[in-house]
């Protein structure tokens, strides 16, 4: 069983930067890609960024793309969603997730975790 634990969210202002981590308890998911996933209110569930197992391949949506940076220590456990330059549409819950392969398809995606909210005001 895994569990995927996501921390780091919080209140920013239009501008500033937050450090998404998620954790994954259980089995270490050095072998498993990881992506990064949000949902604004009324809005469906959208890809933000996906790193494969090693940390050579990661991928981004267009709307993040240069402002967001993901990474992965697998000796940790960990990955990380740097989000800079933050703007108010980037405000959602997000999602932290485990794929067999990197993609930014959701449904290839096994594992979720619970969320974190981030907020960015304008």
């Amino acid at each position: 069983q895994v569990q995927l634990v996501e921390s780091g969210g919080g209140l920013v202002q239009a501008g500033g930067s937050l450090r998404l981590s998620c954790a994954a308890l259980g089995r270490t998911f050095g072998n498993y890609a990881m992506g990064w996933f949000r949902q604004a209110p009324g809005k469906e569930r959208e890809f933000v960024s996906a790193i494969n197992w090693s940390g050579i391949t990661t991928y981004y949506a267009d709307s993040v793309k240069g402002r967001f940076t993901i990474s992965r220590a697998n000796a940790k456990n960990l990955v990380y969603l740097q989000m800079n330059s933050l703007k108010p549409e980037d405000t959602a819950v997000y999602y932290c997730a485990r794929a067999q392969v990197v993609t930014t398809t959701p449904d290839e995606y096994d594992y979720w975790g619970q969320g974190t909210q981030v907020t960015v005001s304008s």
